[in-house]
């Protein structure tokens, strides 16, 4: 555990080589990426962290905790007590967010980058269309004020949360490792998770919204990777590596088998793609 200026950081590390960053999205831990890492450990250091207000992580209090510049804050301060001034950065869903704005505010620190399904949030929120407000409708109800989805969601949070597992490319439960489930069961049935989780949404539309603006127009000095779920609901809705073409200086880009949780439900190919992209 990592005692940051701002949360406590649960973390994990592995192998050797060039500093590696790996970060989950939602609803998950660290542990999603239990089948990718070891491979990626053969030619890396591989770190990989919960976010704040995620798994074994602190769960500050306020909304304003939860923007995604304070969650990439604990990241570079977790990689910076390492001794890595420099690292290469993945991230999936909430932890790739993390990592765009990351490299917004430390572009120096960042020396590659590959985000997994997602567009720019500032694009999803501003543009944002019927397709996709009805299939990612838990950004809005998330961010209802608390403790509205709190408890809802408290009533049954396994059956809430593996909805969203199974809802968003047409998953099963049995396309994830049951380590994985098990780990994310343990962190998404504690309270504090539930509204660390919730402040997380919350802070994407009264902070983050405002901060990408100031930074819609700028484009990255950094080699970016952009992976997607080919049946995933970005995908359907987006030309998703066109939404990335003018925020990186080089982009690449891949579909992916399956849909949004392809890292989890098709290791061996998230794992071969990031490989190609970093192993240079």
């Amino acid at each position: 555990m990592f005692a940051g200026s701002g949360a406590k950081i649960a973390y994990d590390v592995q192998g050797s080589g060039p500093p590696l960053l790996l970060l989950h999205g939602f609803p998950q831990t660290r542990a999603m990426w239990g089948a990718i890492a070891p491979v990626l450990a053969k030619h890396f250091t591989v770190v990989t962290a919960d976010l704040r207000g995620y798994g074994a992580s602190s769960k500050p209090e306020g909304v304003a905790a939860y923007s995604f510049r304070e969650m990439g804050g604990d990241m570079l301060e977790l990689m910076a007590h390492l001794g890595h001034e420099q690292f290469s950065l993945v991230g999936h869903d909430r932890g790739a967010r993390t990592a765009h704005r990351m490299a917004l505010d430390a572009p120096q620190r960042v020396s590659r980058i590959a985000l997994l399904d997602i567009v720019p949030t500032h694009l999803l929120l501003s543009e944002l269309t019927t397709p996709v407000a009805k299939g990612y409708y838990h950004w809005f109800f998330l961010a209802q004020p608390a403790p509205f989805p709190e408890r809802l969601i408290e009533a049954d949070p396994d059956y809430y949360f593996e909805s969203c597992l199974t809802g968003w490319g047409s998953n099963v439960l049995e396309d994830f490792a049951p380590a994985h489930l098990a780990a994310y069961r343990e962190s998404w049935r504690a309270p504090d998770c539930i509204s660390g989780m919730c402040n997380d949404y919350r802070a994407a539309i009264e902070f983050d919204f405002i901060l990408d603006s100031k930074d819609a127009h700028q484009t990255l000095p950094i080699d970016a990777l952009i992976l997607y779920g080919a049946h995933g609901p970005m995908a359907q809705a987006y030309d998703v590596p066109a939404t990335w073409k003018d925020k990186f200086a080089n982009v690449k880009s891949e579909g992916m088998p399956g849909g949004h949780f392809f890292p989890d439900t098709a290791p061996d190919e998230t794992a071969k793609a990031l490989l190609g992209f970093f192993f240079v």
